[in-house]
């Protein structure tokens, strides 16, 4: 293939030929690289954190969920196939269908997409790893544990029968008696955690850890796809965490958020729960669309027509999808007005998906009859028609008076199973086979991946079609049986023909999976000629070393670039520090800026993973002091990881550099917002914003829609005035105390009182702060079980509290820091990231004192 143009080089870009030393680098230093990053052999395997391992485990875990959730689906068709059969009894079908909801969704769609992300997005930008790995490490078995374990509940009649959408007031206590609907609640409590997880890992990841002249506009689409997915898992994840803790509350203490009778409301549910639920679809597609981003390029050989189009379609597909929550409430009674903005709003969010498909179709068709046709390629075009009759559908139930007569019907099973299937599940096995020769050394066969193709793609379309047939004749979706003489008779029978096709093509890829699947490290070959990182040279360290990037696709442009990356004449072709390191850079023109080091392989994120796990689970079945004890266990083990990340060899103060190629010397150590752990901070504030913005929806909410039992006519009259005014006092003071403290850290190598004391002391004034808001609502004679306005009023203290407690722990951890020497006013990530957390939780309860004791006085 010819070469395409390179983009000119300014001043400032640097590459091989920049650098010192033009001859290979010495023998030993790929050796000791090879050492440095080796991974555990045995049993401790499972302590690995390199991103090659722990993400090809997250992905075969998050498929081997697909395969269970698509054998229950097999039962729920086996059933369906005749009227009036008897294979499973309505109470088990419940089960399967809220089951197979619930595992595609939450544990096989979001993981598997975070899955190819931590292993593939450090190949793609370069990087030695995630900035991340214990963290990503700890959220992967929490997902596995916790997974596994919820799951299994199927076995022994324990699994939920709600729906995966859980609707209220069927799922409460009164009609949902046991522990069934708990298990639902806590354990995707843990599954949640892990999604939040990742999400900081890659938005750090991403916008810290490229390439030296990867700007913005230079990062693969994927990237771009996947930071665009974290950040919508930050503002929409926090919608589905509330609303379960507010059911699982209401079922096990009482308080009335969703029943009528003391002014709560069913509804304030499916707003919470679809304000997560329809950005979810985007969440599972975008990074689909990313990666089919990356393989048209490749099998056009030429650059994809329309990047800057796409990015502005992604980051539009992200906007708009958070304003079609109510897109699934057209039935519900809402007003006219607000069923004309939902509906404008569902159909105008197909105008950047319809940018980036046509995008996909200009550079297919520029190709001139070059585009390869192999089994990834196959899939990508299967994709392009299932996604667009999706979207076609999706436009159709946009419309108001079309979905009142499809609502619940099968229709809206077909719509989303083309939308999800065809947006995600196709592009996912096109991935398998285009990225498979990265993680195995034998390459998947082209002859069976063709009949997987057919199976998958004839057996989808005879099993999803006659459903919307079945749909618009009335047939509502839920069911466990019909009656044979209304017509659904034949289509449920054609229908479940083709999900047993559909399965037979994914059993055979299960079976050259197997066959095939032969990890290894060492050198990746480029079997495609792609033009992206992914595909330089690289072993268990990722790359030899980091190259500079002028291009979107450098290795077209930069022919010798995967040599000279192998002989190390890049950045970084060496371990300077002693341990593994990768470069950080700056988040939009990615100029170096320091060297952040790494933990390696540890105990410690799995103990954390099975103790978060446990304290979910064990809650389920109310075994509250072991569950308790496996939360001391999880937090006990983040400690102990955390303990030494900031101090010891190669993590010297600021004026510790290192030499990193190229006549550049950088950091080892950095604090502020040039700091990932910083940024870190940052997205994981704007997830505790997000969750306590849903919890203030929710009140006011329940104001307007319950307003005979609201505050101040239908509840006690609220604490006296000083109960708030001494709560903002200690708020406003342990800011304060927290001000001095950061201009009291001793000097680097010497220690003194002042600082841990002054830490101390602002964690404690934050309880207080938070304990008299209680008291006060306590003396003033309000009881959470009281109606809806007290529940949420102690709602507010329970979401305080949360943040509270977490400040405490962070305090005393730099408190214990302080007093072993192990913090000063050089190195204070730890107490910078605690005083971020604390000035942060001042501002969420000052805002909540005026919303709770201010807005009812001014409302009277």
């Amino acid at each position: 293939m010819t070469s395409l143009p390179a983009s000119p080089r300014k001043s400032t870009d640097v590459d091989a030929r920049d650098l010192p030393n033009p001859g290979r680098r010495p023998a030993g230093e790929e050796a000791e690289l090879k050492r440095i990053w080796a991974t555990p052999r045995g049993f401790r395997i499972v302590t690995a954190v390199n991103n090659t391992v722990i993400g090809v485990l997250y992905l075969g875990v998050a498929f081997l969920f697909f395969l269970m959730a698509g054998v229950l689906a097999l039962i729920m068709r086996t059933q369906l196939a005749v009227p009036q059969n008897d294979l499973v009894s309505q109470g088990f079908y419940n089960q399967l269908f809220t089951m197979h909801g619930t595992t595609m969704m939450f544990l096989f769609a979001v993981p598997a997409v975070e899955a190819l992300g931590v292993m593939l997005l450090p190949q793609m930008l370069a990087a030695r790893d995630l900035p991340f790995p214990r963290l990503s490490a700890f959220a992967i078995w929490a997902y596995v544990v916790g997974g596994l374990v919820f799951f299994s509940t199927i076995l022994y009649d324990l699994a939920p029968d709600g729906g995966w959408f859980m609707y209220t007031p069927l799922t409460l206590m009164q009609f949902s008696p046991g522990d069934n609907a708990d298990f639902w609640l806590l354990g995707i409590g843990f599954i949640e955690i892990s999604a939040i997880a990742g999400a900081v890992e890659i938005v750090v990841g991403v916008l810290k850890t490229r390439p030296p002249g990867m700007s913005l506009m230079k990062m693969p689409l994927f990237a771009w796809a996947m930071l665009i997915f974290a950040a919508m898992i930050m503002f929409a994840f926090p919608a589905v965490i509330l609303a379960t803790m507010l059911l699982e509350i209401e079922r096990a203490f009482g308080w009335p958020f969703f029943t009528a009778a003391s002014g709560g409301d069913p509804l304030l549910w499916q707003h919470l729960f679809w304000f997560f639920g329809h950005p979810e679809v985007y969440i599972i597609f975008l990074p689909a669309a990313g990666l089919v981003s990356m393989m048209v390029p490749t099998f056009a050989q030429r650059p994809l027509i329309g990047y800057r189009l796409i990015v502005i379609a992604l980051i539009g597909t992200g906007f708009f999808s958070f304003g079609l929550w109510v897109h699934h409430m057209f039935t519900t009674g809402i007003p006219s007005l607000s069923l004309a903005f939902f509906s404008a709003a569902s159909m105008a969010v197909a105008v950047p998906s319809g940018i980036q498909v046509f995008s996909w179709i200009a550079t297919i068709a520029s190709s001139k009859g070059r585009f390869r046709i192999n089994t990834p390629s196959l899939f990508i075009l299967g994709f392009l028609f299932i996604f667009t009759l999706g979207g076609l559908t999706g436009i159709m139930v946009a419309l108001v008076p079309v979905d009142f007569q499809v609502h619940d019907s099968y229709f809206v099973v077909a719509h989303m199973h083309y939308v999800l299937i065809g947006g995600m599940v196709f592009p996912l096995f096109a991935t398998f086979y285009y990225w498979f020769p990265m993680v195995s050394r034998k390459q998947l066969s082209e002859r069976l991946g063709k009949w997987v193709f057919g199976l998958m793609f004839v057996g989808f379309n005879v099993a999803f079609f006659p459903l919307h047939i079945a749909g618009l004749r009335g047939m509502p979706r839920r069911i466990w049986t019909y009656p044979g003489e209304i017509g659904w008779d034949w289509l449920n029978m054609v229908s479940t023909a083709g999900a047993y096709i559909l399965a037979a093509g994914v059993l055979i890829f299960v079976i050259d999976l197997v066959r095939s699947f032969r990890p290894g490290e060492g050198d990746v070959a480029n079997p495609w000629n792609a033009g992206t990182l992914e595909w330089l040279p690289n072993d268990v360290y990722s790359t030899r070393s980091i190259p500079h990037v002028t291009s979107r696709e450098p290795l077209w442009d930069t022919p010798d670039m995967p040599e000279d990356v192998r002989n190390g004449h890049y950045y970084l072709p060496n371990a300077p520090t002693g341990g593994r390191e990768t470069l950080v850079t700056s988040p939009v023109e990615a100029r170096p800026e320091y060297i952040i080091r790494m933990p390696g392989a540890g105990w410690a994120p799995v103990i954390a993973a099975v103790g978060t796990a446990s304290l979910f689970l064990l809650l389920t079945i109310k075994l509250v002091i072991p569950a308790l004890i496996g939360g001391a266990i999880a937090i006990a083990a983040m400690l102990h990881w955390v303990w030494g990340l900031d101090h010891g060899p190669g993590n010297g103060p600021r004026g510790d550099k290192v030499d990193i190629g190229g006549g550049i010397s950088l950091p080892t150590y950095m604090t502020g917002p040039t700091s990932h752990s910083w940024w870190a901070m940052i997205v994981l504030l704007l997830v505790a914003g997000s969750l306590y913005l849903s919890y203030v929806f929710s009140y006011l909410y329940l104001w307007v829609v319950s307003p005979d039992v609201w505050a101040p006519t239908g509840s006690p009259e609220l604490p006296a005035l000083p109960y708030p005014l001494v709560s903002a006092s200690m708020a406003v003071c342990g800011s304060a105390v927290m001000w001095l403290a950061a201009r009291n850290l001793p000097p680097a190598g010497s220690r003194n009182i002042a600082g841990p004391v002054l830490a101390g002391s602002g964690a404690l004034l934050l309880l207080g702060a938070v304990g008299t808001e209680l008291f006060g609502h306590y003396r003033s004679g309000l009881e959470p079980t009281q109606n809806s306005y007290s529940a949420m009023v102690y709602m507010q203290t329970v979401i305080n509290g949360q943040v509270a407690a977490a400040v405490a722990v962070m305090a005393g951890f730099v408190v214990a820091r302080l007093a072993a020497g192990r913090l000063d006013a050089v190195r204070r990530v730890s107490f910078d990231n605690c005083a971020i957390l604390y000035h942060y939780a001042v501002g969420q309860v000052l805002f909540g004192l005026v919303l709770i004791h201010g807005f009812p006085r001014v409302a009277q």
